[in-house]
């Protein structure tokens, strides 16, 4: 019978369902025949047109690779490992290291941010509920993005309180933004820091059950914004239709930032200038026309200033150039990733459970 399959099959080849060895030679065979001796056919550009690397045991998913670029980041033996399951949409990973070693990560339909233990794999609640409110159906009332500020401080993208904040050392919170102009913020989604000690986050719509016709809604648009260490907000961008994934090159010229919306699928490019705000912006990436599920939502680079973006189907790494050399795809799509252990782990957080995988790359942890 016809081989079931949810990964696109390039045009021509016919599988069928076999097992064993033998079978799965005798299945790449037929596919390299029918590509003419390689398995992405045509110089494949987009994940839609490669097929998975199916040799090995790769564990919880597995890598597209379109271009030999990939291979000095993700190694020939790689695998991805699922950690921990059970929740409801899993986002914002930030690892925490000294003494003992752990990953914070938001549920946003859970309204909570739990802590996974290196050292036991265990998962606890570190707090739980993040909204205290009531709220209707609809709503992502949870956290979302987490990052360190230049102090080591937790600081929290709130979507039910509508906020930024910050968590003392002492475990005292302070809110270091909540309104704009006299209005209250939509619900803040990512965030990152500058070297400088300012803080740029992206504000959505999410929070709200009707999203941009809500009418708890006080802002007429969905910004990018940057937050001065002394605590003055300023509008950077106020033009993307869903801002989400935020994330600076390494030598901070260029902040990027995806934009989650089914009619532009994309992540922009942004030049920063010498005072720290941005210019008109470039489409970095479009991915409009893929058809598997997810959306550009959370993003991270690495030293080398490749680009990590979740997006459909899973994490597409980009060159700085903007060339998309491959994809991680773990057995769920994921919304957000983020570096951790020695630099060369990439945690990925995606729908219900928690995954990641050992690179050759190297990134920065907040």
């Amino acid at each position: 019978m016809p081989y079931q399959t949810d990964r696109p099959i390039p045009q021509g080849v016919i599988m069928f369902k076999l097992t064993g060895t033998a079978s799965t030679a005798f299945v790449l065979s037929l596919l390299l025949v029918a590509c003419g001796g390689t398995l992405a056919c045509g110089g494949a550009e987009t994940d839609s047109e490669a097929a998975p690397e199916t040799m090995g045991d790769h564990g919880a998913g597995v890598v597209i690779r379109l271009d030999p670029a990939l291979d000095a980041i993700v190694p020939a033996d790689y695998k991805i490992e699922k950690l921990a399951d059970g929740f409801m949409f899993t986002e914002g990973p930030l690892w925490i290291g000294g003494d003992a070693p752990h990953l914070l990560f938001s549920d946003v339909r859970g309204n909570a941010i739990y802590k996974w233990t290196a050292s036991t794999g265990a998962v606890s609640d570190f707090r739980k509920p993040v909204f205290k409110g009531t709220f209707e159906e609809g709503r992502f009332v949870g956290s979302n993005g987490l990052t360190h500020d230049s102090a080591g401080r937790l600081v929290v993208c709130e979507h039910g309180n509508r906020r930024v904040l910050r968590i003392e050392k002492d475990g005292t919170e302070t809110v270091i933004a909540e309104k704009y102009e006299g209005k209250k913020l939509n619900s803040p989604n990512d965030v990152v820091y500058k070297s400088d000690g300012w803080a740029y986050f992206t504000d959505p719509p999410y929070g709200f059950a009707q999203q941009d016709t809500d009418p708890a809604k006080e802002l007429d648009f969905n910004g990018i914004f940057r937050l001065s260490p002394e605590g003055k907000l300023e509008l950077l961008n106020d033009q993307q239709t869903r801002p989400n994934g935020i994330a600076f090159s390494p030598d901070e010229k260029t902040l990027y930032v995806s934009n989650s919306d089914p009619d532009h699928k994309a992540w922009m490019a942004y030049a920063v200038k010498d005072d720290g705000t941005l210019d008109r912006g470039r489409v970095f990436a479009d991915v409009t026309s893929e058809m598997a599920e997810g959306l550009p939502d959370g993003l991270k680079l690495d030293k080398q200033a490749n680009l990590y973006g979740t997006g459909p189907g899973g994490v597409w790494i980009y060159t700085p150039e903007g060339r998309h050399i491959g994809s991680i795809q773990p057995d769920e799509v994921p919304a957000n990733v983020g570096w951790g252990d020695d630099g060369k782990t990439l945690y990925m957080t995606a729908r219900t459970g928690l995954y990641r995988i050992k690179l050759s790359a190297e990134g920065l942890i907040p």
